[in-house]
């Protein structure tokens, strides 16, 4: 009975913790660390390891996309040992919504590619490779990392069903979404034909070029 009663507090305490995770805009720490400047004046401005790339950095690339990855997959770790697998998927879902509208930034943050992947390697295992096997194919044939990131996300919601984590299908459709709308500019320049290739600049200086994940 006591559990019934402090479940909901727990489960907002989760998702607050997972949120308050997933803000931390660890492009920019890093970038910072590293000397780099402010990534938001780089490049597309994003916050994402894509971005911090283009500096020419990819020890520090690497590092925002494992630490943007980290902190979905901790606040998924975290839900699932408090409160069990519901818990752990509104985590997730809170994480990544830190991420694109982290409050450290002003709810400016970055396309949750990286954040996404986390959440799903942490979550559904199979299901996150599967999706970032897909991401790695697409961008080696097609040198779009928005491109490679707009269909691996989509492909999530066919791995669920594969592998049978039929019961994340709804947090999957979700982070989906939200990909796409985060990656409306990318979409319209991809039809368009402008938009740059992986590798095509190590450092900009312009305020264009794809978003990161």
């Amino acid at each position: 009975m006591p559990l019934i009663e402090t479940a909901p507090v727990l489960l907002l305490v989760t998702a607050v913790l997972g949120y308050l995770l997933g803000a931390i805009p660890f492009g920019i720490v890093i970038a910072r660390l590293f000397g780099l400047g402010d990534l938001r004046q780089i490049g597309s401005g994003n916050i994402g390891a894509t971005n911090v790339l283009r500096t020419g950095n990819k020890l520090a690339a690497l590092l925002t996309l494992l630490l943007d990855a980290g902190k979905a997959g901790i606040a998924v770790a975290i839900g699932r040992v408090t409160l069990g697998e519901d818990a752990a998927q509104l985590a997730g879902f809170a994480a990544f919504l830190g991420h694109l509208y982290p409050v450290y930034l002003g709810f400016r943050g970055g396309k949750g590619v990286a954040t996404f992947f986390g959440t799903l390697l942490v979550l559904a295992w199979p299901v996150g490779l599967a999706s970032g096997a897909v991401w790695l194919v697409m961008a080696k044939l097609m040198r779009y990392s928005s491109l490679a990131a707009l269909v691996a996300s989509v492909s999530s919601l066919i791995w669920v069903f594969v592998f049978g984590y039929t019961d994340a299908m709804l947090l999957c459709a979700a982070l989906t979404a939200l990909i796409y709308l985060r990656h409306a500019a990318n979409i319209a320049r991809l039809r368009q034909g402008t938009e740059p290739k992986i590798g095509a600049e190590k450092k900009a200086t312009a305020t264009s070029g794809p978003d990161a994940p």
